[in-house]
């Protein structure tokens, strides 16, 4: 499936999305699914936390709380993937990893897939919003990125 540029797609699950084993990531799966985007917070000294962890990296406090944040933010880093590194993508050429940095949570930035299919001009700094989408084949929805000035507020809590 190769849509015209500035649509949005669709991309096939992958083994790669859901919780791990040791169920430190579950809320932030649990949240997808309740059709928000949930990060880390030290309920100690205020710190946001990305990727999870056990505890705090600046006070060592354990178990810091998971809270809802706005999927907005600017493009940090991006690259264009021309190679089918994940089997289930290699219909789907090119497609483009972006690293988002989000100012809601205190600039932590979370990588994941930009929904438009890549043939467009991208630029770090450039807005964008998160989607959630549920495939069809898979139980986990999934995070995507959409260039900001093609979403709108319906389609980021829908994911359509």
């Amino acid at each position: 499936m190769t849509p015209g540029a500035g649509t949005a797609r669709e991309f096939p699950a992958t083994a790669l999305a859901g919780p791990y084993a040791d169920g430190l990531d579950l809320p932030y799966w649990e949240g997808l699914q309740a059709g928000e985007l949930r990060l880390q917070r030290c309920g100690e000294c205020d710190l946001w936390i990305w990727g999870p962890r056990w505890m705090c990296g600046r006070c060592q406090t354990f178990d810091p709380k998971w809270t809802a944040v706005e999927p907005v933010g600017r493009i940090f880093s991006w690259s264009r993937t021309w190679h089918p590194f994940i089997p289930e993508l290699a219909g789907e050429l090119p497609f483009v990893t972006v690293l988002v940095e989000l100012p809601e949570a205190g600039g932590r930035r979370v990588l994941g897939l930009l929904a438009e299919n890549g043939a467009g001009d991208i630029a770090i700094g450039d807005a964008v919003a998160g989607i959630i989408q549920q495939p069809a084949d898979a139980p986990w929805p999934v995070l995507r990125w959409r260039m900001a000035s093609t979403t709108t507020e319906t389609e980021r809590r829908t994911g359509q």
